[in-house]
C-alpha cells in the first residue's frame, strides 16, 4: 500500500511539474516568434538560448559540487553523448525556431505537441527486447485526440496560407518533435540514475555545443551579428524555457521514468503549452483569437492531454 501511495504520488508531483515547466516553456514560442516577426536570423535565435544556458548550469552544477561526476559520465560515453543531445537539443531546437518564421507561435505550439503521439512511441521502441512495455489502447485513443486536433488546426492555417508556407511551418516542427523525446529518452536510459535533472541539463548542453557553434557560423555569415534585442531576448529564453522549464521537466520524467504510461502522461503536460502561448501572442503581440476549426483543434488537443494525464 504504501508503495502504491509512493507511486501514485510520484505521478501526481511529475503531473503538476510538467504542467508548470509548459508554461516557462511557451516563452519559447512567443519570444522566437517575436524574434522571428522583428528580421532576428533564426540561426542566431536557436544557438543563442544554449549558449546563454552554458554558463548558467555550469554554475549551479559547480556551486552544488557535480560537476567532476558529469564530466566523468560524459567521457565514459562521449560519442553516444554527442549523437543524442545532437538530435535532442540541436535537432529539436532548430527545427523548431526555423517553424517559427512560418506561422503563429500558437500554431507552432500546437504542431509540437506532436510529440505526445512520438515519445508514447518511442519508448517501447527503444527498450531492450524482452523489456518492452505495449502501448495502452487509453494512451493510444488520447493521443489520437490530440493528433487530430493538430490537423484541425493545420486545416485551418491551410486556408489563409500558401502550401509551401505552411509545410516549411510544419514539417521542421513535427522533426523537432520526434527528436526531442528521443534524444531525451536515450539520454535517460544511457545516464541511468547516475545524474541530477542538473548535471544531466548541463551534459545535454556541453554535448550539443558543437552544433550551435556550427549554426552560429552560419548565422553570420547570412545576418551578421545578432542584435541587442535578440540578444536579450535569447537570454530570457534560455533562463525561462532552456533553464526553468527543462529542470522541471527533467525532473518530472525522471520521477516516473520506469513507468512509460505515466511517462506519456507527463509528456502530454506539454500540451498547455498552447494555452499559454496563445495567451502570450494575443497579450504581446496583439494577434487575433483562433478561428472555429483551430479553437476545435486546441479544445482536442487540451482534452488528450488531461485524458493522458488522469489515465496515469
Amino acid at each position: 500500500m504504501l508503495f502504491q501511495f509512493t507511486l501514485k504520488k510520484n505521478k501526481n508531483n511529475a503531473i503538476l511539474l510538467g504542467t508548470l515547466a509548459a508554461l516557462f516553456f511557451a516563452t519559447t514560442f512567443v519570444l522566437n516568434r517575436i524574434m522571428a516577426v522583428s528580421g532576428g536570423g533564426w540561426q542566431w535565435t536557436a544557438s543563442l538560448r544554449f549558449i546563454w544556458m552554458l554558463p548558467i548550469l555550469f554554475i549551479i552544477v559547480a556551486i552544488r559540487g557535480n560537476l567532476s561526476r558529469l564530466l566523468k559520465e560524459i567521457k565514459s560515453n562521449l560519442v553516444q553523448w554527442l549523437l543524442w543531445n545532437t538530435i535532442g537539443f540541436g535537432l529539436f531546437y532548430a527545427t523548431l525556431t526555423f517553424g517559427a518564421n512560418y506561422g503563429p507561435s500558437w500554431l507552432v505550439a500546437s504542431t509540437f505537441e506532436f510529440t505526445i503521439i512520438a515519445g508514447m512511441f518511442i519508448g517501447p521502441l527503444i527498450e531492450k527486447k524482452g523489456y518492452r512495455n505495449g502501448i495502452s489502447k487509453a494512451s493510444l485513443l488520447f493521443s489520437i485526440i490530440i493528433f487530430i486536433g493538430i490537423l484541425l488546426m493545420q486545416i485551418a492555417e491551410a486556408q489563409s496560407t500558401s502550401l509551401n508556407t505552411m509545410l516549411l511551418g510544419t514539417i521542421p516542427v513535427l522533426v523537432g518533435a520526434i527528436a526531442y523525446p528521443l534524444g531525451n529518452r536515450k539520454m535517460m536510459k544511457i545516464s541511468g540514475n547516475r545524474l541530477d535533472a542538473f548535471q544531466r541539463t548541463l551534459g545535454m548542453t556541453i554535448c550539443s555545443m558543437p552544433f550551435w557553434i556550427v549554426l552560429s557560423l552560419f548565422g553570420y555569415l547570412e545576418n551578421g551579428l545578432p542584435t541587442d534585442s535578440q540578444l536579450l531576448q535569447t537570454f530570457l529564453v534560455a533562463l525561462c524555457s532552456g533553464v526553468i522549464a527543462t529542470l522541471l521537466f527533467f525532473t518530472a520524467t525522471d520521477l516516473v521514468h520506469h513507468d512509460h504510461k505515466a511517462l506519456a502522461a507527463v509528456e502530454a503536460t506539454q500540451a498547455m503549452e498552447v494555452i499559454f502561448t496563445l495567451i502570450g501572442e494575443v497579450l504581446l503581440l496583439h494577434a487575433a483569437l483562433p478561428n472555429g476549426f483551430s479553437s476545435i483543434g486546441i479544445v482536442l488537443v487540451v482534452m488528450g492531454m488531461i485524458l493522458h494525464s488522469r489515465s496515469a
